[in-house]
């Protein structure tokens, strides 16, 4: 390899590197917003799963390290130091089979993720009460999710008949962020009651509510969501294989063209 196709290459590496940096952060972003986030659907995610904590802090990991490959592979490319160009190439490798695996496992346990989505917020909604200030942040978040989506219960409205507040209310309550009613949208959370409850048993289908089961539009949702951190990490896997590519190149030939230095002090 000629000198100028070895400058040429050590710097679009530095490139290739810069923006792996920055998509790195972008990685290790997401991670923290799983972790944060209280106020949407990612909060009753993470009582679903507890594996999407360890998740979340897996992306945090990889993000940080990311970046860091990211600024040792530019610390590489411009002082043309082969020893750390071969660490940032073997630990390239590393991170991309780590993503590799972390993708299959999660197609190959999405099954078991919607099972478990499904029983906790079947629970929730049983276990609803707007008087737990404990459970008040993912009470909130199934409340949001309602509201946003414009359904009601996992399955549809009959999943609130199982609920104990609305069982002792004589089914003449109903969740404030399942009604069709403009009057109840200033409520958003709790338990609004019937105007004019219907003589004899009342069930969900007297409610002003969405008859509709939000499992679809969360599953519409998730899918959204899943496909900007999957191609976040496209991205991130094809800037790797190009930077593997680029960093074996020029360390292979840096001595072959007497390339080899030491950063000065």
């Amino acid at each position: 390899m000629g000198s100028g196709c070895l400058k040429v290459t050590k710097y679009f590496l530095f490139l290739f590197n810069l923006l792996f940096l920055i998509l790195g952060a972008v990685i290790l972003g997401f991670g923290v917003w799983i972790l944060a986030d209280k106020t949407s659907f990612i909060a009753v995610l993470q009582l679903s799963s507890p594996s999407l904590k360890t998740g979340a802090y897996i992306l945090i990991g990889i993000g940080a390290l990311t970046m860091l490959m990211g600024f040792l592979g530019c610390l590489g490319a411009v002082n043309e130091i082969r020893c750390l160009l071969g660490l940032y190439f073997t630990c390239l490798l590393v991170i991309l089979l780590t993503q590799v695996g972390a993708g299959v496992l999660i197609y190959f346990q999405k099954d078991n993720l919607r099972n478990e989505l499904s029983d906790v917020v079947k629970s929730l909604i049983k276990d609803y009460d707007p008087s737990n200030d404990d459970q008040r942040n993912v009470q909130d978040a199934w409340d949001y999710v309602q509201r946003q989506i414009g359904c009601c219960g996992w399955t549809g409205a009959m999943d609130w008949e199982d609920n104990e507040i609305l069982i002792n209310s004589s089914m003449t309550d109903y969740p404030c962020s399942c009604s069709n009613s403009s009057k109840d949208w200033e409520a958003g959370t709790g338990f609004c009651n019937l105007d004019d409850p219907v003589n004899g048993t009342v069930t969900s289908a007297d409610w002003p509510i969405h008859e509709q089961g939000c499992a679809d539009g969360v599953e519409k949702w998730l899918k959204d969501n899943l496909g900007i951190i999957l191609g976040v990490c496209t991205g991130v896997a094809v800037i790797e294989l190009l930077g593997m590519i680029l960093s074996i190149s020029l360390c292979k030939n840096i001595h072959s063209e007497d390339y080899t230095k030491v950063p000065k002090s």
